[in-house]
Order: C-alpha cells, then sequence, then structure tokens
C-alpha cells in the first residue's frame, strides 16, 4: 500500500482520539466507524478474525464499547452479562473503581519510569506477592503477559538447577513465545513451528504413577528436567481438574529429584478458584509462581514471575541477564497493589466459591434434563465449564446466549467444552438471570437436535 502523507496521519489520528473521547454516536458516526473498523481488521490486523470469532455469530461486528462491574455494552448500548471474564483476566470486574482511580493517581504522577532510577511501586508490589504466596516465594520479576512470565520461570529454573529439560502435561497451555509454546501440549498452535525447545517431554495430566516412571527414566538416562510445570487447572485444555493428589505429588517428585516445581496459575490464579491462588487448595507451595491476566485488577497488562530465593539466585550477579523494558512499570504495579487490595478485601475468593454453589447446582439439573446434549460440568470457584456431546451444539449455545446478551466462549479453536468465567464480583441477580439464559438456550438447541 502506498505511503500516506504525515499531514494525512495526522488528521486520521485526530480522528481517530476524538473517537476514543466519544461516550455515544449518532447513526451515522456508528455506521462510518462499524465500516472503518472492518477495513481495517481486514487490511491491518487478520482477515480472517471477523468471521472467526465464537461469540457473536453472524453479528461479526458486534463490538464492545464501554464496561462497567459484570456487564459490557456494545456501541449500539445493548447490555450483556459478562460470563466470559476475559478468560481470567476481569476477576476484579470492569473498571473497578478503587483500581481504576489509583491508575489515575499514578497516571497524572508518572505513568513509565526511565528504568534506570529506582521504581517504588515494582518493590512495593513485591513485597506484597512475598506476604501473600505460599511457601518461601520471596523474589519476583515482572512482565506484561503470561507467556513472559512463563518464559522467565525456564530462564530461573535453568540458571537455579544447571538443567535443560522441562516436563509439562497433555492438553496444558502456557503461552505462544517459543520456550512457552514448547510446553503447550496442543499440536494445533505447535505444528507449524517445530522444532521447539528440545528435550520438552509431556505427560498425561493427572497421572501421577506416568509421572513418577517419567522422572524415574529421564534420571536414569541422565536428563533429569529443571522443572515440571503445570496448570492447578488447565483452562485452554478444557477446564480439566486434576485428583486431589497429583499436585501434592508434583511436590514430592520435585523435592526428591531437586527439581524446580513452576505453577502456572496466569488464568487459574488471583482467586478465580475459590482460593487466593489455585495451589492453595492443595496447600502446596511451589519453588516457582507464574501469575498473569487479573494481577494488575482488569485495568494494566501485568504478569509476574514470584519464586523463592533459591530460584532466583542465579540472577542475583547478573541483575540484567533476564530483563524488560515496560514490564512492571509503575501504573501496571500501581494497579496491581490496588487489585490485591480489592480482592482480599472484598474477598473475591469468598465470593468465588459461594457462586460455584449456584452455578453447579443449576448444571446439575441441566445434565439430569438434557443428558444427550449435556455430558459434563466441572471446575472449582468460578472457573468453571460445561462438556456437551460436540463442539458444534456447544458452540449454538454460545451463540443462542450471545442472542439473548450473555457472554460466554469454549477455547481458542473448539466449543465442545464451554468455559464459565465470569468476574469474581459478578452480583447474584446476573448468576440467577445468567442461570435463567443458559436454561433456555439448553432447551433451544436440545429441542433443535433430539426432539
Amino acid at each position: 500500500m502506498p505511503r500516506k502523507s504525515f499531514d494525512e496521519v495526522i488528521k486520521y489520528t485526530e480522528y481517530a482520539m476524538k473517537t476514543i473521547a466519544q461516550k455515544s454516536m449518532t447513526d451515522e458516526e456508528k455506521k462510518f466507524f462499524i465500516e472503518e473498523t472492518r477495513h481495517n481488521f481486514d487490511n491491518h490486523i487478520n482477515p480472517g478474525f471477523l468471521a472467526y470469532r465464537k461469540s457473536a455469530g453472524d453479528d461479526d461486528m458486534a463490538m464492545e464499547w464501554i464496561s462497567h462491574g459484570d456487564t459490557f455494552e456494545d456501541l449500539n448500548g445493548n447490555e450483556y452479562i459478562d460470563c466470559l471474564g476475559g478468560f481470567g483476566c476481569f476477576n476484579c470486574g470492569h473498571r473497578h473503581p478503587k483500581i481504576v482511580e489509583t491508575v489515575k493517581n499514578q497516571l497524572d504522577k508518572q505513568p513509565l519510569s526511565s528504568a534506570e532510577l529506582v521504581d517504588a511501586n515494582r518493590s512495593l508490589l513485591a513485597r506484597i506477592l512475598a506476604d501473600v504466596t505460599p511457601g518461601d516465594l520471596q523474589y519476583t520479576f515482572f512482565t506484561s503477559s503470561g507467556t513472559e512470565a512463563v518464559e522467565c520461570g525456564l530462564k530461573m529454573a535453568t540458571l537455579a538447577t544447571g538443567r535443560h529439560y522441562f516436563v509439562a502435561f497433555k492438553a496444558d497451555f502456557h503461552g505462544k513465545t517459543h520456550g512457552a509454546l514448547s510446553l503447550t501440549a496442543k499440536e494445533h498452535y505447535r505444528g507449524p513451528f517445530l522444532p521447539l525447545l528440545q528435550g520438552t517431554r509431556h505427560a498425561p495430566f493427572g497421572d501421577l504413577d506416568y509421572l513418577k516412571k517419567l522422572i524415574d527414566v529421564m534420571e536414569y538416562v541422565g536428563e533429569l528436567p529443571a522443572a515440571i510445570i503445570f496448570e492447578p487447572i488447565q483452562g485452554e485444555g478444557g477446564v480439566n481438574v486434576p485428583p486431589d493428589d497429583f499436585i501434592p505429588g508434583i511436590r514430592e517428585i520435585c523435592t526428591k529429584y531437586d527439581i524446580m516445581m513452576i505453577a502456572d496459575e496466569v488464568q487459574a490464579g488471583m482467586g478465580r478458584t475459590g482460593y487466593l491462588f489455585a495451589v492453595d487448595y492443595n496447600n502446596v507451595a511451589p519453588d516457582i509462581l507464574c501469575l498473569g491476566k487479573s494481577i494488575s485488577g482488569s485495568v494494566v497488562p501485568l504478569s509476574a514471575c514470584v519464586c523463592t530465593e533459591r530460584a532466583f539466585r542465579g540472577m542475583f550477579p547478573d541483575p540484567l541477564l533476564h530483563s524488560t523494558t515496560t514490564g512492571g512499570n509503575p501504573l501496571a504495579t500501581a494497579a496491581g497493589i490496588a487489585a490485591f487490595n480489592v480482592i482480599l478485601s472484598e474477598d473475591l475468593p469468598g465470593r468465588a466459591q459461594k457462586a460455584e454453589k449456584m452455578y453447579k447446582e443449576a448444571f446439575a439439573g441441566y445434565l439430569k434434563k438434557y443428558p444427550e446434549l449435556l455430558k459434563d460440568f466441572r471446575g472449582r470457584g468460578l472457573f468453571l465449564a460445561m462438556e456437551f456431546c460436540d463442539g458444534d451444539m456447544g458452540y449454538e449455545v454460545v451463540y443462542e446466549a450471545f442472542c439473548r446478551k450473555v457472554l460466554l466462549s469454549g477455547s481458542l479453536i473448539n466449543a465442545k467444552t464451554i468455559r464459565v468465567e465470569p468476574p469474581l464480583n459478578i452480583s447474584d441477580e446476573h448468576i440467577k438471570k445468567s442461570i435463567e439464559i443458559l436454561g433456555e438456550c439448553l432447551e433451544i438447541v436440545y429441542n433443535r437436535h433430539f426432539k
């Protein structure tokens, strides 16, 4: 495409900034903006994205515009109950007033720092993480996305153990950067980029006997791993909950063989499972804890790799061996500080446990009423899922819910399992309303296919 003059670009930026400042639009402005957005996605983002999205069905330009609490509005003013929660991003809800106020206060002072002098906010949030995380977790390296936190954890484990092999699990999702993708288990994401990080093994999730045999063989052949990494509850894999002895068993294996235990709680952490951290359910402390998504209170991108002194020791002599320019910036860490205040003071883990009971009671009724359609439900806290007989019918349920102003989604590439992950502060009223609408949607799809 021909390069535009800078005057043209300046004019376009002024249009964009004016649009950002608008709270509402005329019908004519909406029509123009929708067509402009469609053009930009098709020509400058990804031509397949609008057709790919799973929730909105034929309405390929349903556009989020304003959000608040457990709801958001589209450009046309339609209000939706958010039962997806950004795949675990909106634990504190949308635009929590306390978090937004804290971010605005920091924005008025300094959004980013020089990265050369001391950044106080980073130290404050690191102290908070040391105070609330389990075991001897003490040091934090801040990043901006979940996959970066995982990459950092892999490097820490390598430095701490001197080893270069890793073990993850079937159906795990740890991110899509090179190292994290090596641990992610889905061939759909891995295949085009193979070979990835060498020396990575995958074991069946939840199978402790298999894991013990695998580690025994790896020791025998001289290839003990630097780390075993796991999701306490698998998200993208289908909200899979392991047996109660699985995570304590990983801890025992890691202790026996001097292996770093990495808990990837990018999605499961920050109260999502009804516990502040998902490993708290098993009363287990990892050596490295990866956090992201909701650690910033759903306002500014932030992630963190929290670890023991042993795990971080390799970076003491050279603090720039692993670095980031904007990770843990003043704005993001201010949001993180406020997020912990909200999660703890409002007891969002406890609210997640209460909501879990309400949803699971409804799911149990659906399972009895529509057994050919709904095959299972599972999860912990507000990290829940319904499993359908196939992906097409799961998608139909998602679409029918969207038409009734409830947002749900499957995994990234399959709707057989539908995730239910609303904000942890979802109101009882909206829980009941979303349950009612889900029931309507299941009845419609059931009657369509099984009556």
